[in-house]
C-alpha cells in the first residue's frame, strides 16, 4: 500500500463520511469496476462535489486529473495532491500530464477523468474530449464509464438526491492509436455516458428503487 492509498483510506473515513452524511447517494453497478489492472474511468461533470462522490462510490483508489488552477488554490492544492491528483494545463499541449496519466494505468492503477474537460452547468452531459480515449488506446486498457445525476441541483442546505451508475468496461480493439482513433473512441464513450445518464434520470423519476435492472 503506497502513500496515496493510505491517504484514500483516511479520506474514506473523513471526507467519505461527510459525503455519506450530506449527499443522499444511491449507487448502481459498482461491481462492474475491475478490481485489478490499469483502467481509465470516464465521468460526466456537473459540480465541485462530483470528485468526492465518485471517490466515495469507487472500489478503487482513483488518480484524478484536475486543472492546474485548482492545484494553485492554497489548501485545496495540497489536499488534492495528497490524493494523487494530476495537474493539467487546459487548452494547450501538456506532455508531462499525458506522461503521468499513461504512467498511472501502466502501473496498474485507476485514472479518473471528467471526460468533458469542464463542468456542464446546464445539468446535461456534454461533448467528451479525447483524453480518456487517448490513454486507453495508447496503453491498451479499458475505459470504465460512469454517469452522475443530481449534483447540478445539490447545494449545502439543499440536499437533493444524487445517483451514480457505473457502466461496463469498454475496449476499442481495431481503432488506430492516432487522432482519428481517439475521436472514434471518444464518440463511443460519449454515447455510453449519455445513455447511462438518461437511465439515471428515469431512475430518479421512478423514486430511485434499490433493485433495478442495470442499463
Amino acid at each position: 500500500m503506497n502513500r496515496v492509498d493510505v491517504t484514500w483510506k483516511i479520506g474514506q473515513l473523513t471526507i467519505g463520511s461527510l459525503v455519506r452524511t450530506f449527499v443522499p447517494l444511491r449507487v448502481y453497478g459498482k461491481e462492474r469496476v475491475p478490481l485489478e489492472g490499469g483502467i481509465v474511468m470516464a465521468f460526466n461533470h456537473f459540480s465541485w462535489v462530483d470528485p468526492p462522490v465518485f471517490g466515495n462510490t469507487s472500489p478503487r483508489t482513483i488518480s484524478f486529473l484536475a486543472k492546474i488552477e485548482a492545484h494553485r488554490i492554497p489548501g485545496l492544492g495540497q489536499l488534492i495532491r495528497l490524493f494523487g491528483t494530476i495537474s493539467v494545463r487546459r487548452g494547450e499541449s501538456d506532455r508531462e500530464a499525458v506522461r503521468l496519466m499513461r504512467q498511472v494505468v501502466r502501473d496498474g492503477h485507476a485514472l479518473g477523468l471528467f471526460a468533458e474537460g469542464t463542468r456542464q452547468l446546464g445539468g446535461v452531459p456534454g461533448k467528451v474530449q479525447p483524453g480518456a480515449a487517448m490513454v486507453a488506446l495508447q496503453e491498451d486498457v479499458p475505459v470504465v464509464p460512469a454517469a452522475i445525476h443530481g449534483t447540478h441541483e445539490w447545494r449545502p442546505g439543499n440536499w437533493k438526491p444524487v445517483s451514480v451508475v457505473w457502466g461496463a468496461p469498454m475496449r476499442f480493439e481495431g481503432l488506430a492509436k492516432n487522432g482519428k482513433g481517439y475521436r472514434e473512441a471518444s464518440a463511443e464513450i460519449e454515447r455510453e455516458i449519455h445513455r447511462l445518464w438518461r437511465w439515471l434520470v428515469e431512475v430518479h423519476e421512478a423514486g430511485r428503487p434499490a433493485q433495478v435492472e442495470l442499463p
